[in-house]
């Protein structure tokens, strides 16, 4: 009995593993279906950002306005932003999800650093 009992915790183990895994936005609609209407944020730095089907970026960071524009490009996030007064270069991200409430964007397509963003 004690040996069923331990196989079958152990079989759980891999479950909070997989829960915490991120999985590739590869196209315009599953992004657009995640982060539509809802606001991307990182508590952290006060930085929250929308991201509209239109294609405009809109937000804060620091207490200072942040605009922009993205599109889809090849499978990847590709955006350009201001924030107050400081431009922000075309980068094209890779896009990840976890548990439909994080999105992670990874720059230089998927090769650079990386942010969490929970969606609220």
């Amino acid at each position: 009995m004690r040996n069923i009992l331990i196989a079958a915790l152990l079989a759980l183990l891999p479950l909070p593993a997989l829960a915490n895994t991120f999985t590739v936005i590869s196209d315009r609609a599953t992004f657009l279906d995640l982060v539509q209407g809802k606001e991307l944020r990182i508590a952290l730095y006060g930085l929250t950002l929308y991201v509209a089907p239109d294609g405009k970026i809109t937000g804060s960071a620091m207490g200072w306005d942040i605009t922009g524009t993205w599109d889809w490009q090849d499978g990847f996030f590709c955006r350009e932003m201001n924030w107050s007064g400081r431009a922000v270069p075309l980068d094209c991200q890779l896009v990840e999800t976890r548990n439909g409430d994080t999105v992670r964007f990874t720059a230089e397509r998927g090769d650079g650093d990386r942010e969490a963003f929970r969606l609220r």
